[in-house]
């Protein structure tokens, strides 16, 4: 390493999920190392590190990107106090393997890529907006929201390449990359390299199991094709949409509220205990949810399928939640062929009804 000893000018490890690019555009930037000291410190050629900074450089414009850089740089890059504390400057330590809290955000973004992944879809944020907010496109001319996340993780869906801005402005919109795609194909695969020199190759991002039954889901489903999102184009015999805009949005809602609480604790049986016995342990299940977020969407879920009773409930929760397909649940619940999408119209209108009773007129809040 020649002249680079053992000073780390950062106050926390670094988070698993950040690319080895980012850290090493920072390392150029924040603490003033020339390029060819931040490749001696990283073991490769001052070209290929030159190539990575100018392409952050070029990517300053994004609004999310430049807030991720921003945060990364003031929570653990320091510019040194005098030159020579800046020839002893290494790599900020990382965790050998993701952390609790990186798997939490790793879950949280495929949560909100694959909802990106769904025809007319699009992020929106502010710059003095706390929250984030996927919106997707209705046939009637109107959109639905259909996930709400904190933009921090907008900022690390940035950085990694998994969203790009499409459109500039007070409000910035993003759309899902081929390489947030890929992300959700694979399984999860990490940002950051393992190798040092020209080497780029990717490494394991091992997913929380309170995940899997989610991953098993995305390979199995077509993303862009929900019983919902189908259902949202199809007419009747008078040529009527056969689904109207606060029945869409009420299934967008249930959903959004049961990804939540799988994310937050896995396990799919609670679910029919609460549509078929109107209850569970007693009504007060212990449940050790990761936080308040989701716990109240375990609870607003679990009324609403309360609510919608045995069969009603039972069609919302396979194919709007775990979205299974029409024909399969006709099959599985003994229905005549293609009444599936008759009994879900009518329990996406008593949802609907039930949400602007409970809710008022835009359906439960989710932050």
């Amino acid at each position: 390493m020649g002249d680079v000893m053992d000073t780390c000018l950062h106050q926390d490890p670094l988070p698993h999920w950040v690319p080895q690019t980012a850290e090493r555009y920072l390392l150029h930037t924040e603490t003033g190392l020339s390029i060819r000291a931040v490749a001696r410190a990283v073991g490769c050629h001052a070209s290929t590190v030159m190539r990575q900074i100018h392409k952050f450089e070029s990517r300053r414009d994004d609004l999310l990107v430049d807030l991720g850089l921003k945060r990364l740089g003031k929570s653990h890059f320091q510019p040194p106090e005098d030159i020579e504390t800046a020839k002893k400057i290494v790599l900020p330590a990382r965790p050998e393997t993701p952390t609790e809290e990186d798997k939490e955000l790793e879950q949280e973004a495929r949560r909100v890529l694959k909802r990106l992944c769904e025809p007319g879809s699009h992020l929106l944020v502010g710059e003095e907006m706390e929250q984030a907010v996927v919106l997707r496109d209705l046939p009637s001319g109107q959109s639905t929201r259909t996930a709400i996340l904190h933009r921090s993780v907008a900022e690390v869906m940035a950085l990694n390449d998994w969203i790009d801005c499409v459109k500039s402005g007070k409000v910035t919109l993003y759309e899902i990359t081929p390489q947030g795609r890929a992300f959700l194909k694979c399984g999860g695969v990490s940002p950051m390299t393992t190798s040092v020199g020209f080497a780029e190759s990717q490494a394991a991002f091992s997913s929380a199991p309170s995940s899997r039954a989610i991953e098993v889901n995305l390979r199995k489903t077509n993303l862009a094709e929900t019983p919902l999102t189908m259902l949202s184009r199809r007419r009747d015999p008078d040529g009527n949409p056969l689904l109207t805009d606060e029945m869409i949005a009420a299934g967008e809602r249930i959903r959004e509220d049961f990804e939540l609480a799988q994310l937050g604790y896995q396990c799919d049986d609670i679910w029919e205990n609460y549509i078929y016995e109107g209850t569970y342990a007693n009504d007060n299940p212990i449940i050790p949810f990761a936080n308040s977020k989701h716990k109240e969407a375990h609870e607003r879920a679990r009324d609403a399928l309360r609510e919608l009773g045995q069969d009603l409930g039972d069609v919302v929760l396979r194919c709007v939640c775990k979205l299974e397909g029409l024909e399969a649940a006709e099959k599985e619940m003994g229905w005549c062929a293609r009444s599936g999408k008759v009994i879900l119209r009518i329990a996406l209108s008593r949802l609907a009804a039930y949400y602007k009773h409970r809710y008022g007129e835009h359906g439960p809040l989710i932050g």
